[in-house]
């Protein structure tokens, strides 16, 4: 089993969500359509604008921490502005 990374954009809201999951179809479903409540039901839709997969669950949470810290989220954001708005693709370096 592998884990995936992901980061979710709302565009309409100019809103991020950082994630891991094993099921990223199933997770990314649930984020849009299936929550009832929760962070990102309020900002709908959403779209994965990036991910990473990982061999083992320590390692996705790890990124994932990592990608949630001021730093990650600075690197998010300038990723966001310089490749996403301009290209539709976020490189990973």
């Amino acid at each position: 089993m592998s884990f995936t990374v992901y980061i979710l954009y709302s565009a309409k809201y100019n809103k991020i969500y950082i994630g891991y999951t094993s099921n990223l179809i199933q997770r990314f479903y649930s984020h849009n359509e299936l929550g009832k409540d929760g962070y990102t039901k309020k900002f709908r839709p959403w779209i994965v604008i990036y991910t990473e997969v990982f061999e083992i669950k320590p390692a996705a949470m790890k990124r994932e921490k990592q990608l949630k810290s001021s730093c990650g989220r600075k690197w998010i954001w300038s990723k966001i502005g310089a490749e996403w708005l301009a290209h539709g693709f976020i490189s990973v370096s």
